[in-house]
């Protein structure tokens, strides 16, 4: 049976199992045993993600070429994640403003219901976030020492010097180049290998994972939030389904549905690990087996779109800070939203591509806007599940990005089935 398949299954399994028996079942605590497999199995890909971003990205760009057309990958690459990201924001600001699931029968919801205590210990973590982290993130993109952001796992700094060390290495002349290009050629093709070791155990992690957050949170928890939880859903599906599918169909001419099809088995992954960092193995390998993209860009494209490009974490993030206003009756201006638009698009960049981290951001905003952080109670009840949904359009819409960008560097037979061997 195919790999996706056997994800799929059990993803089944895990909502089922994990609602059915609850965190503990005669006497076996279940729970615990959910954590347990689930954690190694995500370790097992944070472990390659270092040194498969590096060796991606420095491959990449020493294989783009030189000059001109690395400038030109580059400017197509950026100016997709602007638009996309921008698109995302822009349909969470239009679903919040017609829908409104801060207010039910015409009140705020803070009068209908209790706010949730986050407890001393969040309250004080949510609370040193402030304006300042922005800077903070700006002055991550140049680190101060690489092998502490590797260890750190500060994915800004590292593509940074990445980036910088593959555009001098296609300064460099021959035979020094040839040397430190197989090198990073040599352990990229080493991590992918390892990669696919790994996902040979992706169903029994999926269902581990899965089952986890189902046994701990309950279905039933989702009901007082419902309409956020709709709006935001509704809202990642149109991004994913009409933006993102215009986007690929205008700058290409392309399927929509022929490029769901190839990258689904790496959206399954990043569904189940609520990571877009650890998902980039499996994105690197379905970009370029199944949509056909050369290595040199996807190499280039994926890793840069794992911690830049966080469409629905965005969107997500610009809904999430509205529906706080919106429950506690502040009524937003115009030129508010726009500033909520233009934080969460900035943001969304610097926000680490494992679950859960776009708390940290919106905590940032409602501080810079005087909302109350207590209020972030209420998203702690769906958020975990909503990790899922906007981390898998986060990988789509790096996939798509690798599609067009390498299609308008005059690939062709992209989404195609591969040739039949000799």
């Amino acid at each position: 049976m195919a790999l996706h398949w056997q994800i799929f299954i059990a993803l089944v399994a895990a909502f089922a199992l994990g609602a059915g028996l609850g965190p503990e079942f005669a006497g076996i605590p279940l729970l615990a045993l959910y954590e347990f497999v689930g954690g190694l199995f995500l370790d097992a890909l944070k472990m390659l993600i270092v040194p498969l971003v590096m060796a991606s990205i420095i491959s990449g760009m020493a294989n783009l070429g030189q000059g001109a057309r690395v400038g030109r990958i580059a400017g197509r690459t950026a100016s997709y994640f602007l638009v996309s990201t921008g698109l995302a924001v822009a349909t969470a600001l239009i679903l919040m403003n017609l829908l409104h699931p801060g207010i039910t029968t015409g009140q705020p919801l803070s009068q209908q219901m209790a706010l949730p205590d986050l407890g001393a210990g969040l309250n004080a973590k949510f609370a040193q976030h402030q304006l300042s982290d922005f800077l903070q993130t700006i002055r991550d993109l140049i680190p101060a020492n690489v092998i502490a952001a590797a260890a750190n796992t500060q994915m800004l700094g590292l593509i940074t010097f990445s980036l910088l060390f593959g555009f001098a290495l296609t300064r460099v002349a021959d035979p020094g180049r040839e040397t430190v290009v197989r090198f990073w050629a040599g352990v990229q093709d080493v991590m992918i290998l390892i990669t696919h070791w790994v996902m040979r155990l992706a169903p029994i992690g999926v269902f581990a994972l899965v089952a986890g957050v189902i046994a701990k949170t309950g279905l039933a928890l989702i009901v007082p939030m419902l309409g956020f939880f709709l709006v935001v859903i509704i809202g990642l599906i149109i991004h994913a389904t009409l933006n993102l599918s215009v986007l690929l169909w205008a700058a290409t001419r392309l399927n929509p549905l022929a490029m769901m099809r190839a990258v689904w088995p790496a959206l399954l992954v990043a569904f189940s690990t609520s990571s877009s960092a650890g998902t980039l193995p499996v994105s690197l390998d379905v970009v370029e087996n199944r949509a056909r993209v050369s290595k040199p860009i996807a190499s280039f494209v994926l890793p840069l779109g794992a911690t830049v490009n966080m469409n629905g974490t965005a969107l997500y993030e610009c809904a999430a800070v509205l529906f706080i206003a919106q429950a506690y009756g502040v009524d937003l201006s115009l030129g508010t939203q726009l500033m909520i638009v233009v934080l969460a698009l900035l943001t969304s960049i610097g926000v680490a591509a494992v679950p859960s981290a776009s708390l940290v951001a919106i905590a940032l905003i409602l501080g810079v806007l005087g909302l109350p952080l207590e209020a972030m109670g209420l998203l702690l009840i769906v958020d975990r599940l909503l990790d899922m949904f906007r981390t898998a359009v986060n990988v789509y819409s790096d996939t798509v990005a690798a599609v067009i960008v390498a299609h308008l560097g005059g690939e062709r037979g992209l989404l195609e089935p591969a040739p039949p061997p000799p």
